[in-house]
């Protein structure tokens, strides 16, 4: 168990990635650059640790694009290992995905383009190498991907990053003596650290200058999952999940975060008060001594608020945000069910020529997912951000009443997700769908499917699966 309340000193400004909204080239098409490579982070005063990073040492820049714009990514990898770049949430073709088919070999670069085409929100990006996610994602191969509407002051929410809106992208992590991260203390759900970072700095504080802030929470921890309150017992308004905006922002004192999962909360502060940022013990509905053992029972010092003397005037939220089309269960072309026990799904382990499920586009359908175990999972699904119909019979509550792409599945419990695959066919290249704990992930806890005009003709097996590289044409260059 793990309990850092009071103990967390709170003396460095938390880091602000810096944003990066690309240039745009002669072509019409936003470009952007990142570079993977080897580096060297402080997180604490004198003592060095090696990191990976994207365009530094640790971590990456937050990526900006704006609804309906081309975008094009040039990465390069200077790492001594073969990485990729998957796109979390991201609807986009299955060759731009990002996922262990598109790998960046050691001094090659990958250019994934594609058109950004979904509601505004809160993504990120991160490595997906088949067997080796947690490693790279916990070495600091991350950062977010903000789509921006066109007009970002629509209904009075915070909008000024680095000011008003602030990435708040949450990991833990476990030291050696010697300051470098290890892996070694682990519960079923993978790699637990007792510090918490944020935008890789340790014990960290926000300068708040405005009367209201928003905060886009990441939950970029391998294991970990979070119950995010605040110290004084506040209530926030939670107004954004994974794929977009609520309906209407929803009051609460608390929001729960598995691995990969986003929120948006804005929080209101008076003048030179300092509310904690904390992650009270989350509710994973195991049994008490398993829930122990994996984090379930930890309390963590997140980040503190410090409100300046003097607030800048703050636009009031709006009581509704836009409408959420609501997919009918009647339209659904397909229901599949799919159960999470030991580390496989529906008792198979993922193989990378195996096309577990064929998809047909411009079709709803219902996905059943249960959780067999005592112990937690998730689960993630790529391309398309999802709706949850029901939980074990039961409409969801408002906070998971949003778009989603990565849901916690408490042990027993059923959740009937409805999606709509509008288009981007592929019956030679697979989408994935996993646990997102990523130790899971590396085990196998994964699964394929291929979106096709289709489905009684495509194949069930990839071509050349097995060494796919760069230089089958998935947009690698020399």
């Amino acid at each position: 168990m793990v309990d850092t309340v009071g103990q967390v000193d709170f003396d460095n400004p938390l880091a602000i990635p810096p944003i990066d909204r690309g240039t745009v080239a002669s072509d019409g098409v936003r470009e952007f650059a990142l570079l993977a490579d080897e580096g060297a982070t402080e997180f604490k005063p004198g003592v060095s640790t090696t990191t990976w990073g994207f365009n530094g040492s640790y971590l990456g820049p937050t990526l900006a694009a704006t609804i309906g714009e081309p975008v094009r990514v040039r990465v390069d990898n200077e790492l001594a290992v073969p990485t990729t770049v998957h796109w979390h949430g991201m609807h986009l073709p299955a060759e731009m995905d990002g996922g262990p088919h598109q790998v960046i070999d050691p001094g090659r670069t990958w250019s994934p383009s594609w058109t950004i085409d979904q509601e505004p929100t809160t993504l990120w990006y991160h490595p997906h190498v088949h067997g080796e996610t947690e490693e790279h994602v916990e070495m600091g191969l991350a950062g977010m991907f903000i789509l921006e509407p066109p007009d970002p002051g629509r209904f009075g929410l915070p909008h000024r990053y680095g000011v008003d809106d602030i990435p708040v992208i949450v990991q833990d992590k476990q030291f050696t003596d010697a300051g470098q991260f290890t892996l070694s203390t682990r519960g079923f759900v993978g790699s637990l650290g007792d510090t918490v970072l944020v935008n890789g700095t340790a014990a960290p504080y926000l300068d708040v200058t405005t009367e209201r802030v928003k905060l886009r929470v990441l939950n970029a921890s391998s294991a970990r999952t979070y119950r995010f309150a605040f110290d004084d017992g506040r209530s926030f308004d939670l107004v954004g999940t994974d794929g977009g905006l609520l309906e209407a922002p929803h009051r609460t004192g608390e929001v729960q975060l598995s691995p990969g999962e986003r929120a948006e909360i804005v929080v209101q502060v008076e003048a030179g008060e300092r509310p904690v940022l904390r992650s009270t013990a989350p509710d994973l509905g195991m049994p008490d001594a398993i829930a122990e053992l994996n984090g379930g029972a930890d309390t963590l010092d997140v980040l503190q608020l410090r409100a300046a003397s003097a607030l800048e005037p703050s636009e009031p939220l709006a009581d509704r945000f836009a409408d959420i089309p609501r997919l009918d269960e009647s339209d659904a072309a397909e229901e599949r069910h799919f159960e999470m026990d030991g580390l496989q799904i529906n008792g198979q382990s993922m193989q990378m020529h195996t096309v577990n499920e064929i998809v047909e586009v411009d079709t709803v359908e219902v996905w059943a997912v249960r959780n067999r175990m005592q112990f937690g999972h998730s689960f993630h699904v790529h391309d398309v951000q999802f709706q949850v119909l029901t939980i074990d019979g039961e409409p969801p509550p408002p906070e998971l009443a949003g778009w989603k792409d990565t849901i916690y599945t408490r042990p027993g419990v059923q959740y009937r997700l409805i999606m709509r695959f509008e288009d981007y066919t592929d019956p030679d290249t697979p989408y994935m769908y996993h646990c997102h704990f990523l130790a899971h992930e590396d085990a196998g806890m994964m699964g394929q499917f291929t979106v096709v005009e289709d489905a009684l003709t495509a194949p069930s097996t990839l071509p050349g699966a097995g060494d796919m590289a760069p230089e089958t044409g998935h947009g690698a260059e020399h």
